[in-house]
């Protein structure tokens, strides 16, 4: 009721989310800023695509206040891509992060690829987050083939530009879409290459019929297997299981991290 009020929205509702209750419970929410219209028209994605409105100036003070409302701990922030926008979205992205860190909250940002431009991800680095986030989404092979406009290289790109700012980084992948066991290893080689050491892995599921379909459900034991392989080539923190998703017990990072 409070976030309809305020005319807010969570990716844990647009993006269909199965563990949005436990998330919520717990003390944590992703709210999705810039609004819930997206310029791109990425093939996994349940989020709407079209021609965005405008950024509300006042949805950082609205999300602050909600926050405080709702007694959360830990805010995940996410956004729909904004191309239309000259920055991108990232003076907004940076207003609600120092809010929010301002206020004395922990706050991981999970952005879209910013196109790999250092200027405008030195803007989020300014306002402190806690943990910068950016998901590859998908294994090398597959990338052009379930994103919209986005390149591997340019998420690894962003990634490697926000620790080079001493940003903690994080990425995701999803499995199930068509990869081979090796290109979810490769995908791992190549965080770590950028220093990304946190990692989550969950099971694709198909929003729609719109959508790109499901090409295989994972086997819990390989899920376990993806979380042992990770951590003994020296990732820091893992979520991997078929309903983890990217934003999943993301406070719990923070307490192995203090």
């Amino acid at each position: 009721l409070a976030l309809s009020r305020k005319n807010l929205h969570t990716i844990c509702e647009s993006g269909m989310c199965p563990n949005k209750a436990e998330c919520w419970t717990q003390g944590t929410a992703t709210f999705m800023i810039l609004g819930d219209i997206c310029t791109r028209n990425c093939k996994f994605c349940a989020v709407n695509t079209g021609k965005p409105l405008s950024p509300d100036v006042d949805e950082p003070y609205k999300i602050l206040e909600v926050v405080k409302l709702l007694n959360l701990k830990h805010v995940v922030l996410t956004s729909v891509t904004r191309d239309d926008l000259p920055d991108q979205g990232a003076e907004h992205w940076a207003k609600c992060i120092k809010l929010l860190k301002d206020a004395n909250f922990t706050v991981e940002a999970l952005v879209p690829d910013f196109d790999g431009d250092a200027t405008l991800i030195k803007e989020l680095a300014m306002a402190k987050p806690d943990i910068f986030s950016h998901n590859l989404e998908t294994v090398r092979s597959l990338t052009s083939h379930v994103r919209t406009r986005a390149t591997y290289e340019t998420s690894l790109k962003t990634l490697d530009i926000a620790n080079s700012f001493g940003m903690l980084t994080k990425s995701g992948i999803m499995v199930g879409l068509g990869e081979k066991f090796d290109e979810v290893i490769e995908v791992m080689d190549d965080l770590l290459k950028v220093n990304c050491k946190i990692i989550t892995i969950g099971q694709y599921l198909q929003p729609s019929k719109n959508n790109f379909p499901v090409a295989e459900y994972i086997k819990p034991e390989i899920f376990d297997e993806y979380k042992n392989i990770a951590l003994k080539k020296g990732f820091d923190y893992v979520e991997s299981a078929p309903l983890v998703r990217s934003s999943y017990h993301s406070e719990k990072i923070l307490i192995k991290k203090y």
